[in-house]
């Protein structure tokens, strides 16, 4: 494994629907050291996530841009950010669970797709990550459907929170 693609919302950041104030950016529980951790051990960081709040014009690209600054603030570079700016209905091949905000973050990243884990918290950054054969952890929030955690635990990995599915994916025996 030698890059780790994290969803934003309800993975790194605690989700706030359609957000354009940086202000209300808060990192989940250990996120930080996660990533820190991750840095230390040389493995590439990126973020892939659907923003149909572009689409619905709900929020803009300069504001899109500052909450992803905000993010970095608080936890440090990445060396991607893959945005779908598009809406559920649109068609298009980036919106997760479409596998291309993964190709595309692998691609800028310059590693195989199949070098990579996605990590997120609901079904589509799961099949985003298997349409694109990359590994993936689920890391189930309260928002998260049964069947999606049940369909992470018949095709990829769940974990408890970050601290676990950074466990699970430096494990070499698991996602080597």
């Amino acid at each position: 494994m030698r890059a780790v693609l994290f969803d934003r919302d309800g993975t790194l950041v605690h989700d706030v629907p359609y957000n354009r104030d940086p202000a209300l950016v808060a990192p989940v529980d250990g996120a930080r050291e996660v990533l820190d951790d991750l840095r230390a051990r040389g493995v590439a960081l990126g973020v892939v996530s659907n923003q149909s709040g572009l689409a619905r014009g709900l929020i803009t690209p300069a504001e899109l841009e500052a909450v992803n600054g905000r993010v970095e603030e608080l936890l440090g570079p990445f060396g991607t950010w893959q945005v779908c700016p598009h809406g559920p209905g649109d068609g298009c091949a980036c919106r997760k669970p479409a596998p291309g905000l993964v190709l595309a973050a692998a691609a800028a990243l310059g590693v195989a797709v199949s070098d990579c884990v996605v990590v997120g918290d609901i079904g589509a950054d799961v099949g985003a990550a298997l349409a694109a054969g990359a590994g993936a952890v689920l890391v189930p929030t309260p928002v998260t459907r049964v069947e999606e955690v049940d369909h992470a635990r018949a095709h990829a990995l769940v974990a408890t929170d970050l601290r676990e599915a950074l466990m699970l994916i430096t494990d070499e025996q698991v996602l080597a």
